[in-house]
């Protein structure tokens, strides 16, 4: 953390994520794991906005960004979408997210961040931050809650992506507030994670102090409200692969409950959406990196592919993995 940098001291009235980014001027909120992850992260920048704050948006990308054209690319890694940037294929969240900014009046450029290992996706990190004049926090919003996996239990989710942006942003030392939230918890039942053995990692990091609380997005909000809409606008954008992430936290919004189907995607799939998925967890990032039993083996990796080996290798090195656990209530 930057010397001579004073910790605001929380209230039961703020959000201890809030209290965070009280004295943040610019801020970078971006997806974690890829994807539609930065819808997650929507409502927060729409109402940091609000209230004056300098917001960007970017995400790690699952486009295929090599097929644009030399004119977006800021530097190496990173590229600018914006509502006309053409592409091939229909399937392309940033740019499908531009466009809905644009509709609504909002700064409408969102930031691609190419796949990588964790050295040249905290050097795309780097040149974006040099563009935007440095930021003052950035937010790293995960789909989900499998970014919080330390790395012994049973299922780990998706953790390719999301390790390298977490390895990455933790890294950057010379920014003063580097975050995490999750919105969506219980999405990634599907992908094997357990909830309770979430929970577990909440109260380690809690211990730790890195913990910064839960809250949540009431679809009365206009940050709620532009969600919803955002979330139906991507769904019209991309009908052959709408977002099951973001449909969940949207359904839960929208007051659903258990088994609410809203796309063909998840018909053999009987769904648990709850209101629950609502809720921002907050954390530190450095406190969550701290927390993680493998992601120093990722420091030096350069490829995806090779983030993917070290887990791999680190798992079969245990000798047993965190079991899952039932809810008890």
């Amino acid at each position: 953390m930057p010397s001579g940098y004073r910790r605001p001291v929380p209230s039961l009235l703020e959000p201890p994520l809030l209290t965070r980014l009280r004295e943040a001027g610019r801020i970078l909120v971006a997806g974690a794991g890829g994807g539609f992850d930065i819808y997650a992260g929507l409502p927060l920048a729409l109402a940091l906005r609000a209230e004056g704050k300098e917001v960007h948006l970017a995400n790690l990308s699952f486009a295929d960004l090599h097929g644009l054209g030399l004119d977006v690319w800021l530097d190496q890694g990173v590229a600018a979408i914006r509502p006309e940037t053409e592409a091939r294929g229909d399937y392309f969240p940033e740019r499908s997210l531009a466009r809905w900014l644009r509709l609504h009046g909002e700064p409408d450029t969102v930031w691609a961040l190419d796949r990588a290992g964790v050295q040249p996706l905290r050097e795309a990190y780097r040149a974006l931050i040099a563009h935007l004049g440095g930021v003052d926090a950035i937010v790293l919003v995960d789909g989900g809650t499998d970014i919080l996996m330390r790395g012994d239990e049973n299922g780990l989710g998706t953790p390719e992506e999301d390790m390298a942006s977490l390895g990455a942003v933790a890294g950057l030392d010379e920014v003063a507030q580097r975050l995490v939230v999750c919105l969506g918890f219980g999405v990634d039942a599907y992908h094997g994670v357990n909830h309770t053995l979430v929970l577990e990692n909440l109260a380690a990091l809690a211990r730790d102090g890195a913990y910064l609380g839960a809250f949540s997005v009431p679809q009365e909000t206009r940050a709620g409200a532009c969600y919803l809409d955002a979330v139906a606008h991507a769904q019209a954008e991309t009908p052959s692969h709408p977002s099951i992430v973001n449909g969940s936290i949207a359904a839960a919004l929208r007051g659903s409950f258990g088994d609410a189907q809203f796309t063909d995607r998840t018909r053999h799939s009987e769904l648990f959406v709850n209101p629950l998925m609502t809720l921002y967890f907050a954390v530190d990032a450095v406190g969550l990196a701290r927390r993680n039993l493998y992601l120093p083996l990722l420091e030096r990796t350069v490829l995806l592919r090779q983030i993917s080996t070290v887990i791999a290798e680190f798992r079969d090195s245990l000798p047993a993995l965190r079991p899952p656990r039932a809810f008890p209530h």
